[in-house]
């Protein structure tokens, strides 16, 4: 369930939690860094909050754009039901992960990951 009253819009796009971390550790280290992101309680999926309008034109196979209303400014609850912060907004990040930076992390993190799985015995 989606939190409202009054928060700023944002859309939130949600991946798988093996994909979504080595997305995190990519922007972070290499395209720098990553605006909010949410994780559910059981450690499932997590959520990138995303710029409004984002939803309308989201197409990468293996995840899901939805909007939402975020909290882009301050630590407060998460603006989904059931999920915690895994990166807090606060003043050192940005109010939310750019599109296009998200793309790129979350392919190249798909790559990395077949890679790693072929690797396995």
């Amino acid at each position: 369930m989606v939190n409202g009253g009054g928060a700023q819009p944002c859309d939130l796009v949600t991946v798988p939690a093996r994909e979504g971390l080595e997305a995190v550790d990519l922007m972070v280290r290499l395209l720098n860094g990553t605006g909010p992101v949410l994780h559910d309680r059981n450690g499932d999926t997590l959520g990138f909050l995303v710029p409004p309008g984002t939803a309308e034109r989201w197409d990468l196979p293996g995840s899901a754009c939805t909007p939402t209303y975020g909290q882009p400014q301050g630590v407060g609850h998460p603006p989904v039901t059931g999920t915690g912060w895994l990166v807090p907004p606060d003043g050192s990040v940005p109010h939310a992960t750019p599109p296009e930076r998200l793309r790129t992390a979350l392919r190249q993190a798909a790559r990395l990951l077949a890679a790693a799985d072929r690797c396995q015995p």
